[in-house]
């Protein structure tokens, strides 16, 4: 599509993020050189192209705006076989944006992911659980009381689980856990990539999608906003 290549889709999935983490966008934005003006116009643009019926459908959509991916292959989901391709993002070196499609029209998901050969971080606790520090399966695999829960929007993903306490300022009444005492936690995505973690407290358990406790945001992981790194 003329006018938005990979910068701009980069823009497309801050402005969803800024929901969360307004000031991590605000230096990513900055980092692409952008103005909360042209932010805007790149989404209204982006929305005006996935509605037309004229636009690119499936995983066509992304390569008219990326280009070739990275890589491109396959993968059973269940009884069906897709096709999943992934591109770099220069605002998240460590991760790709991954697209898994069935058949040329439809796009069963779209999120960001790790690279090949990208350590994930070490997560011992929910201490460690740092904004854009992380994506959906790397704290699948630190935590493995994980669950998914129905996500509050479009492109957000969120999972329930259980994991040493500390290090989130909750506030009086916030229900959370004592240092290194196991405690109940959801983390909310967007595009896959994590935002925000808050905790629960002693309620249904996981997979209820029962929110009782108040909401805390972890601080945000050490390098990953002013330097680096949609609606």
């Amino acid at each position: 599509m003329p006018g938005i290549g990979v910068r701009e889709f980069q823009l497309v999935l801050l402005r969803r993020m800024a929901d969360f983490q307004p000031g991590l966008v605000e230096d990513a934005r900055r980092a692409l050189g952008a103005s909360r003006t042209e932010m805007r116009e790149v989404n209204a643009a982006w929305q005006r192209m996935i509605r037309s019926p004229r636009a690119p459908a499936g995983p066509r959509r992304h390569t008219s705006v990326l280009g070739p991916p990275e890589s491109d292959g396959e993968r059973a989901v269940g009884d069906l076989v897709c096709r999943v391709l992934r591109w770099p993002l220069p605002l998240w070196p460590d991760l790709r944006f991954e697209v898994v499609a069935l058949g040329e029209r439809t796009v069963l998901q779209e999120w960001l992911v790790r690279a090949p050969g990208s350590a994930p971080p070490a997560l011992r606790g929910v201490a460690d659980l740092a904004p854009w520090s992380c994506v959906v399966e790397d704290v699948g695999r630190a935590f493995p009381s994980a669950r998914p829960l129905e996500g509050t929007a479009p492109a957000r993903w969120r999972l329930v689980f259980t994991a040493p306490g500390g290090g989130l300022d909750g506030g009086p009444g916030g229900g959370l856990a004592g240092e290194g005492e196991p405690g109940r936690y959801v983390a909310d995505f967007t595009w896959g990539l994590l935002q925000e973690v808050r905790a629960l407290d002693i309620g249904p358990g996981p997979g209820s999608g029962v929110e009782t406790g108040a909401g805390s945001r972890a601080d945000p992981a050490p390098g990953s906003g002013g330097r680096s790194a949609a609606r």
